[in-house]
């Protein structure tokens, strides 16, 4: 099993990266803030104006190590990565079965059924936790048409057909996500999704959370050989990593969603920390952004059990295991992919189905 490495996150402005021996040097104006032995690190997300050194690009390149470059406000702009593993092979068979209309509409079935199995789980994460201070009726007649859109997903045989399911279930879920939040109620108030920008405090919350296991997904991805733009359900675009998207639906609402809910009813996100600005996008200060990063970062380190692997791993590391598993199914090892999904049992989460 490969080993969960950390990721290392650059907020300061006017920080600058470089190496030393076997180690990673963080200064700002020339005082060393920071000193990390490389081979604790799995990859390195920088934000903002935060800057690397050549020498560094080129020793992470080599040991595997991934540097991705975002904006303050988390929007990628680029990524520095080594040679691209695996082989030419798996490459090609994954862009044959990307152009067959049979293999698209097969695999975005698979996704959406995770991506909707862990949407009920986080209802029904709510309703069990706190089910006498929210509309119950709302949220469990959501679960019940979430439901439903399961039992339509074999019956439709287009990829359209699927692209519509999944928007209508993207509607359910997210007309009822303001009845999930029960803290904070009158700075938090969540309408609908927005994206670019994010007009809301709960949107600027989940846009970030979505661009971090983003980042996290399309390391996997290339980590196993896989091509992180040509995807199934997202349709190929230039400067969008397809696949990389494909495979966070699953992820989206156990993780990032319940992360950002997390934060803000225990009140570790406060309405001060996130302003908006005169163009109407909702922008983090510095000390929510690190809160944010400091959260997630602890989620991933948690454990659960996979159950196709029958492994214990940390959370981190399911971004590389659904990735082997989809490198598996793309090159004939199984005969279909795995996907990842949550169910709500007691206090704890797991769960996995083959479709």
């Amino acid at each position: 099993m490969r080993k969960y490495l950390n990721t290392l996150y650059v907020t300061q402005e006017g920080a600058y990266l470089s190496k030393e021996g076997q180690t990673i040097v963080i200064t700002v104006d020339h005082e060393k803030r920071l000193q990390l032995p490389a081979h604790t690190i799995g990859s390195i997300v920088c934000l903002g104006s935060v800057m690397c050194s050549p020498y560094l690009m080129g020793f992470c390149a080599q040991n595997n190590i991934s540097i991705s470059f975002l904006t303050q406000y988390g929007k990628f702009l680029a990524c520095v990565h080594g040679q691209t593993h695996g082989n030419v092979l798996l490459r090609r068979q994954q862009y044959r079965m990307a152009d067959d209309p049979e293999a698209i509409r097969d695999i975005s079935r698979s996704i959406l059924i995770g991506k909707i199995c862990n949407s009920r789980s986080s209802l029904q994460r709510t309703l069990r936790d706190h089910g006498n201070s929210i509309d119950k009726e709302a949220i469990q007649g959501a679960s019940s048409r979430l439901k439903n859109f399961l039992t339509k997903l074999n019956a439709l045989q287009s990829i359209n057909e699927l692209r519509g399911m999944e928007g209508e279930s993207a509607h359910t879920y997210f007309g009822v996500f303001d009845h999930l939040i029960v803290s904070q109620k009158d700075a938090f108030v969540f309408t609908r999704r927005s994206r670019r920008p994010p007009l809301d405090r709960v949107n600027c919350l989940l846009s970030f959370l979505y661009t971090l296991i983003g980042h996290d997904m399309r390391s996997a991805l290339e980590t196993v050989g896989l091509d992180p733009a040509v995807g199934f359900l997202h349709t190929d675009r230039p400067g969008r990593f397809g696949l990389a998207l494909d495979l966070i639906e699953e992820f989206r609402p156990w993780l990032a969603d319940r992360l950002a809910l997390s934060l803000i009813n225990l009140k570790q996100v406060r309405d001060d920390g996130i302003t908006q600005s005169e163009s109407g996008a909702c922008v983090m200060d510095d000390e929510t952004r690190k809160t944010v990063l400091v959260a997630y970062q602890k989620r991933k380190q948690e454990e659960l059990m996979h159950p196709f692997l029958e492994e214990k791993a940390p959370i981190g590391l399911l971004f590389y295991i659904q990735a082997m598993l989809f490198a598996r199914f793309v090159r004939g090892d199984m005969d279909g992919y795995p996907v990842f999904f949550m169910e709500v049992r007691g206090d704890s989460y797991d769960g996995s189905c083959q479709l």
